[in-house]
């Protein structure tokens, strides 16, 4: 299973490939020794994070898997329908599937996601407009949602915690 990790403005990615699919895609506090993988697919995934970070790519085309149940994977392929530089609240993605009534599970689900940043679960906020629980730290998710924000023009979001 060949791992490598990514210096990116937020901090180290941790990049994971199993089988020929990115299995995880996680984001570090401290940095690792880092590595060399000669992996075709790990290098198209660095390269389509140089890209986001960059502000050409908007949506990422990699193969992923995990294994999971399908609610899991229904509340991750919810995620990916998020436009690029907007935000939803978790009513809102809860209302996308279908079923008002999970938030909570949605919520618990959307900290579960495997694929920081390939799957945009810093697009999920509180229904006030509040940041609200995030894997890799609010201020990661600040800082995610304000690039997006200037690459789409929106200019500085108004982002409480």
């Amino acid at each position: 299973m060949p791992q490598v990790y990514y210096q990116t403005p937020v901090g180290v990615a941790r990049i994971t490939e199993t089988e020929g699919f990115i299995s995880s895609v996680s984001i570090l506090d401290i940095v690792p020794e880092m590595e060399e993988v000669n992996s075709p697919l790990i290098g198209r995934a660095i390269q389509q994070l140089d890209e986001y970070f960059a502000g050409t790519r908007r949506v990422f085309d990699l193969p992923l898997k995990h294994e999971a149940s399908a609610f899991q994977q229904q509340v991750w392929d919810t995620l990916l329908k998020i436009d690029y530089g907007r935000t939803i609240s978790y009513q809102q993605q809860s209302e996308m599937m279908n079923n008002p009534l999970a938030i909570r599970a949605i919520a618990s689900t959307n900290g579960k996601n495997p694929w920081w940043l390939v799957v945009p679960c810093h697009r999920v906020i509180g229904a006030d407009g509040s940041l609200t629980g995030y894997g890799g730290g609010l201020w990661r998710k600040k800082w995610l949602l304000a690039h997006e924000a200037r690459v789409v023009g929106i200019g500085q979001m108004s982002l409480d915690f």
